[in-house]
């Protein structure tokens, strides 16, 4: 008799909570509480999400993934671990933290700093465990016992002893450097934290005299505010054009500051006129030519972005307020050439948006050049993997020509720098990167951290690929002499309809809670998963999502009718006496497609599994041996039918766990207990 359940149409909202909670209460997502002898341990570490963040559709990809390689491996007899957690976030929870108070008309200064770091504890009280009660809606069967946050104390102590092996080993420096400010956090940046934006602007082309001479070097810049902080101009070696400037001395207009005409064979010779003012104290680049050269520094811009150390009318002004001023002097003095509409990509920093000023600040640096190449080996010699491949060549290049990293913040939510009179803080990556050893409990030699590292996986979008993956990789290395995972996969960047980025500001982001109350978790994990196909982009499309609801009600009655047709007949062992060639056909597919979806997700196909999967249940078993089956009433044709429903719920679960939990808990006769723990099916 079927049960009554199955009868009705299939509902999520009926469910998946109910389902979760069951899962949540047989203690399985425990690897010590896993049935069986299980020594092998198989461990994925969540990407931490952000205590600022609520799941997006990146996220239900990200994470779908791993509880796919997590519920494959538990059902293959694997001790799995997929281990929970959150990062502090130090920018984006202080940024979210002002902004709630600036509602009530305060600022942080108002609160001081004690008060603000309660306000943001607070704050993450209330609002920092969304993310995760948002993974259990998506099925996720992390290891909540484990749950860990990178400003637990014990984290916080594997930051300082991070901190202090790097210290007495002579790789942490503070020195002066130009580094990326952002004026609005006011806080240093790495370059990895920027991103950018094409803007329209101006190239001006301005004159500067030659000393003793009528001739002029015409520069051209976007930035003419920070020529007041000119060393030099500099041309390109093999540039026939200036071969008797080279040595010469230019006059720098309006604080006639006399600068030499010096030579670089980086200058671009198609870029303006091919010559290029040197300001050291507000270009990396231009730093470079200065150390080379041996030319003095001269900063102008401060930290509020207000002109400083030049004097009379300019110090004080703003950035906006000195350009125009100069280009108002450079016209009354007929020393601009001519001004052109120019479109370039201007560095922006990755929370606040606002427009980044390199410039001279005393930081904290760690020398990345012997971290980096620990790494580089690691990966040239395949203990790192990626998935792709292609991004190993991207992975090895960032490394190869990677800068000393500013590891110091001057903020106030985060890791305190452990020196005497420092108020920094660290760069949330820097805690980040410790995150596959420092969770497991290191800086102690726990069991935990025996047993399960290095681990198997690791997954992210690319944005995150060298600010979390490859500092996790020299940071394994350097403090557990051990890669801190075997497999690194970058999965694709979901984008909107048209192609555009995602994004809850600009109104193009969708929440993918949205669709899991509209269709259910397994049709947004199918509809997602079965589009990842290695690609950098998906252009999400509702109609994906639609299709996986759509196949869970296929599924739902299959189920339904093998279970009238079978009666008491479903059993897990192949018939013995098949002799049709339609049983044939069938059970000769299914071992094939069971094979082929095992291949794929050790191999990272996802796409190729999840369609390898939806044709032969939707086509080879509903549209051919279902129909076939409708016109025999045979002992063996029941046994194939009951047969081939337990193999699929198998082979489908690790991607829509609900429905075949929910199904294989209908079923009688079968194997005992949840469906998350039985065997996983092998070919024969």
């Amino acid at each position: 008799m079927t049960p009554e359940k199955l009868l009705k149409p299939y509902d999520p909202k009926d469910t998946e909570s109910r389902i979760y909670s069951l899962w949540e209460k047989s203690g399985f997502f425990n690897p010590d509480n896993l049935p069986g002898e299980r020594k092998k341990p198989y461990t994925i570490m969540i990407a931490p999400p952000n205590i600022t963040g609520s799941l997006h559709m990146g996220h239900a990809l990200e994470n779908t993934v791993s509880d796919v390689l997590i519920r494959y491996h538990r059902m293959r007899g694997f001790k799995t671990l997929w281990v929970p957690g959150t990062d502090h976030a130090g920018i984006a929870t202080q940024n979210v933290v002002e902004k709630d108070l600036k509602k009530q008309g305060l600022t942080r200064h108002d609160l001081g700093k004690e008060k603000f770091i309660e306000k943001i504890w607070e704050w993450r009280e209330k609002y920092g465990s969304t993310i995760l009660e948002q993974l259990k809606s998506l099925g996720c069967s992390l290891d909540w016992s484990r749950l860990r946050f990178t400003m637990d104390e014990k984290y916080q102590q594997a930051v300082k002893t991070a901190f202090n092996h790097y210290h007495e080993k002579g790789l942490i420096y503070q020195g002066e450097r130009v580094i990326n400010w952002c004026i609005k956090d006011q806080t240093a940046l790495s370059d990895l934290e920027l991103e950018y934006q094409e803007e329209k602007s101006k190239l001006y082309y301005i004159k500067y005299p030659i000393e003793d001479s009528v001739e002029f070097i015409t520069v051209a810049t976007t930035r003419p505010e920070t020529m007041l902080g000119d060393s030099a101009v500099a041309v390109n070696p093999n540039d026939e054009r200036y071969k008797k400037m080279i040595g010469k001395t230019a006059v720098l207009p309006i604080l006639n500051r006399k600068i030499p005409i010096i030579t670089d064979r980086l200058i671009d010779k198609e870029f303006g006129t091919g010559a290029v003012k040197i300001t050291p104290a507000h270009d990396y680049f231009d730093s470079q030519v200065a150390d080379q050269n041996k030319l003095p520094y001269h900063k102008v811009v401060d930290e509020i972005g207000k002109i400083i150390n030049i004097g009379g009318d300019f110090d004080g002004l703003k950035i906006a307020a000195a350009r125009e001023k100069i280009l108002d002097e450079l016209r009354r003095l007929n020393l601009i050439e001519k001004e052109e509409d120019f479109t370039h990509n201007v560095a922006k920093c990755y929370r606040c948006r606002s427009t980044i000023e390199p410039l001279l600040s005393k930081q904290w640096f760690l020398k990345m050049k012997p971290l980096a190449e620990k790494a580089i080996k690691a990966i040239e010699s395949s203990e790192v993997n990626y998935y792709p491949d292609r991004w190993k060549g991207v992975a090895l290049d960032w490394l190869g020509n990677v800068r000393d990293w500013c590891i110091s913040r001057q903020i106030w939510w985060g890791h305190k720098i452990p020196i005497e009179g420092s108020e920094d803080t660290f760069d949330t990556w820097f805690s980040a990167a410790l995150w596959p050893f420092a969770a497991l409990g290191w800086p102690e030699k726990t069991k935990d951290l025996d047993t399960f590292y290095p681990t198997a996986f690791v997954t992210s979008a690319r944005d995150i690929m060298h600010l979390w993956m490859s500092r996790m990789i020299f940071s394994g290395l350097e403090f557990m002499n051990e890669k801190p995972f075997k497999d690194a996969l970058i999965h694709a960047t979901i984008l909107t309809k048209d192609g555009k980025r995602m994004s809850k500001s600009l109104g193009t982001g969708l929440d993918p809670v949205t669709f899991i109350d509209k269709y259910g978790a397994d049709a947004v994990r199918f509809g997602l998963i079965y589009q990842e196909f290695g690609g950098q982009e998906i252009r999400f499309s509702e109609d994906n999502i639609a299709m996986g609801k759509k196949f869970s009600n296929k599924l739902w009655n299959i189920s339904r009718y093998v279970l009238e047709k079978t009666g008491d007949k479903i059993g897990v062992k192949l018939p013995g006496n098949i002799s049709s060639d339609e049983d044939h056909e069938l059970l000769t597919r299914l071992d094939e497609v069971g094979a082929f979806v095992s291949q794929n997700i050790e191999t990272y196909q996802f796409g190729k599994a999840s369609h390898d999967l939806y044709d032969f249940i939707w086509h080879d078993f509903a549209d051919k041996y279902i129909e076939y089956s409708k016109t025999q009433d045979t002992e063996t044709t029941a046994q194939v039918l009951g047969y081939t429903l337990n193999i699929i719920l198998k082979l489908l679960h690790p991607f829509m766990p609900f429905i075949t939990e929910e199904i294989w808990s209908l079923v009688p006769n079968q194997e005992s207990g949840l469906l998350m723990v039985a065997k996983w099916p092998v070919s024969t």
